[in-house]
């Protein structure tokens, strides 16, 4: 327990003496001196240098070793495939992003491309790999190990996915749900910091929610808990068949067809605003007075009626707006969703724009698999 307690103080604080690792463990001189010893025996801590100012001798410092593991995020949407490396301490040593095949969506085999190319920027070898978390869009079925709820995603229905990928990438694989690990990215080190109960509502071309309870996510009896896209809303078509009955991010009813990429694009195209993207068109919004007030106003209406619907079952402390079309729509549609929905729903949770720097997905992905690793390569019992 000392062992683990010391080694997570390194990776949050950085290299630190043993007269503070002690202070902030609460163990005495001379068992932070054997609890390092033990560190660097094991091949986890090496001393770094020496902590500056001060009279008397220099006082030295320790750190984690960088290469005592290695993992990898995958980040899988219907453009293509990004793969992060990073070393045991976090740091990203490299990092690709392999296009989808102009006749489809990226595959298990452009997966296993885009990490072979990034860990060969990394200066490692397929070996130096001891985790890999992947986030895509739909999740695996805890039953059957099939990939539900991504019909646009065709090539990854297989009920050895999993196993498909572990092998292409020779290193032992999760596979989660990418709006889930945008909402780990936001707990990390994002809007929802600390936060126990919160809802991480995803709004790009695809729309869906991650639901944390006592922070944990949900995921429901088929993985489906968060698949807020197919709810069905006034003044959206409803979503017969179920998700095999949809033909893209797009097709079936519900709240995909309210705030979607194809609804804001078409929103944004009735008032005079044309944009290839949904973001773009919103982008676009911001930049017209007049017009583009509308187009906000009508969206964040959407928006507040699908969230009053979530936050009446769900009850969180808060709610999170990510994807490229909420935040490319910043304070000033986060302003609007927040009015829209005051008394539509008894509770009130806090709204939030996302706080994660760079993508939340591949953020929340590599957040994932170096909690796994940590805890593999720090047990030193």
């Amino acid at each position: 327990m000392n062992d683990r307690t010391a080694l997570e103080l390194l990776v949050t604080h950085g290299p630190l003496t043993r007269t503070r690792l002690g202070e902030l463990t609460g163990l005495s001189k001379p068992t932070a001196s054997q609890l390092l010893a033990r560190l660097e025996a094991a091949g986890l801590v090496r001393a770094t240098g020496t902590a500056p100012g001060g009279p008397g001798p220099a006082a030295r410092l320790y750190g984690i070793v960088p290469a005592a593991a290695h993992v990898v995020a995958l980040a899988v949407d219907q453009e293509g495939i990004t793969a992060a490396v990073a070393d045991i301490t976090g740091r990203v040593l490299g990092e690709r992003r392999v296009p989808a095949p102009a006749d489809g969506p990226p595959t298990v085999c452009r997966a296993a491309a885009s990490v072979r190319e990034a860990v060969a920027e990394a200066g490692l070898g397929p070996g130096d790999i001891h985790r890999a978390v992947i986030g895509m869009p739909g999740a695996l079925d805890p039953r059957t190990g099939e990939l539900r709820y991504a019909p646009h995603l065709s090539g990854w229905q297989s009920t050895t996915l999993r196993a498909d990928l572990a092998g292409a990438l020779g290193t032992p694989v999760v596979v989660e749900n990418d709006v889930n690990l945008a909402a780990v990215a936001e707990r990390q080190g994002g809007a929802a910091r600390d936060v126990e109960d919160f809802v991480l509502v995803w709004v790009d071309d695809g729309v869906g929610a991650a639901v944390v309870l006592g922070g944990r996510p949900l995921r429901g009896f088929t993985g489906g808990a968060g698949e807020i896209g197919y709810m069905p809303l006034p003044g959206a078509p409803l979503a017969r068949g179920g998700p095999g009955a949809a033909a893209g991010p797009d097709g079936g009813g519900g709240f995909q067809r309210l705030v979607g990429g194809a609804a804001v694009r078409e929103l944004a195209r009735a008032h005079g605003i044309e944009a290839p993207t949904a973001a773009e068109a919103v982008a676009g919004a911001l930049r017209t007075p007049g017009a583009g007030d509308r187009v906000l106003d009508e969206l964040a209406g959407r928006l507040a009626t699908g969230l009053a619907a979530v936050v009446s079952v769900v009850d969180p402390e808060l709610v999170v707006l990510s994807g490229r079309t909420a935040r490319a729509g910043g304070e000033r549609l986060r302003e609007r969703v927040a009015a829209g929905l005051t008394g539509l729903a008894l509770p009130a949770p806090r709204l939030r724009l996302s706080a994660v720097d760079g993508p939340p997905v591949l953020a929340g992905a590599l957040c994932t698999a170096l909690a796994a690793a940590r805890d593999a390569v720090f047990d030193t019992a």
